[in-house]
């Protein structure tokens, strides 16, 4: 974003699309993350547990979430980052992340824009649901 003064409440953030949730996809993130649940990576496992395939882990969700802030302003903008999960990403899952400004605020001689955050799948579904507080000044 080039001209972060003109945010107001109601403004878009530019959705990010990521490809659909492959195998490779959970392999690769279990191994970068250290997180080898067999939920994630282990279709006889995922099984057993009662569901009918692996899911993708909760954190490469907050993960791509991150990416959307990171993709709007710089890092070290970011005053605070949270998320609620709601319901498992599908292998084959297709997620959107999405955010909106709902307010703007001054704080320690900042201007700052709270957002509303979330992933959802291509049905609908709302997978994570997240607040960030950035600085805009």
């Amino acid at each position: 974003m080039n001209n972060l003064h003109d945010i107001a409440v109601g403004t878009e953030l530019p959705p990010l699309r990521v490809p659909s949730i492959s195998r490779t996809t959970l392999a690769l993130y279990a191994g970068a993350s250290g997180d080898h649940n067999p939920m994630h990576i282990d279709l006889d496992a995922a099984r057993a547990a009662g569901m009918d395939d692996v899911f993708a882990h909760g954190m490469l969700s907050m993960a791509y979430l991150g990416r959307l802030l990171t993709g709007w302003v710089p890092q070290e903008r970011i005053r605070s980052y949270s998320v609620r999960f709601a319901a498992i990403t599908p292998v084959h899952g297709q997620p959107t992340c999405t955010g909106r400004v709902t307010a703007i605020e001054e704080a320690d001689g900042e201007r700052r824009a709270r957002l509303d955050l979330r992933v959802m799948l291509e049905d609908g579904t709302v997978t994570l649901a997240g607040q960030a507080l950035v600085a805009l000044t």
